[in-house]
């Protein structure tokens, strides 16, 4: 599963990260299907450095041509002038394999949950973090899964 593959790199490389996006909100319960991995790490160079080289030693290459070094030293100019949210990477020989790394959000100020996912627990995003971080966003699909999510909490 190419979840549990990317998950173990993260660890293998010992970068600090929270699975947020479709897939968190369904391990939070709601019913949500989408293709992409997105993630939240502690944000560094170190850790955007690493980032990279995980990727890439399974078949990932970032879609931009964005060195670690720029994307940190020039992130809010990425975010203002470019509308650049995310840092992502595809595989090119199976272009379903698709990482994004969210730069506009910072793990370390943020909670999250272990959660078991077949032969390993993966860090998820906190759901009050994740209802925050989808509210935060103009996308319409973030505003509907931040509405399933505070319902899931009311029943």
């Amino acid at each position: 599963m190419f979840l549990e593959k990317v998950i173990g790199q993260f660890e293998k490389y010992r970068i600090p990260y929270a699975l947020v996006g479709g897939h968190a909100v369904a391990l939070h319960g709601a019913v949500r299907g989408t293709i992409d991995l997105d993630f939240i790490i502690t944000w560094s160079l170190r850790n955007l450095q690493l980032v990279e080289s995980a990727l890439s030693e399974i078949g990932l290459v970032p879609r931009l041509p964005i060195t670690p070094e720029d994307l940190f030293n020039f992130k809010q100019e990425y975010i203002d002038n470019k509308n650049l949210i995310a840092w992502s990477f595809v595989n090119p020989d199976h272009p379903v394999e698709m990482v994004d790394i969210v730069i506009t959000w910072n793990l370390k100020k943020n909670m999250i949950d272990r959660m078991k996912l077949k032969t390993r627990r993966i860090n998820v995003l906190a759901k009050k973090h994740l209802i925050a971080m989808k509210k935060s966003s103009t996308r319409e699909q973030d505003s509907i899964d931040a509405r399933i999510l505070e319902q899931l909490d009311e029943t």
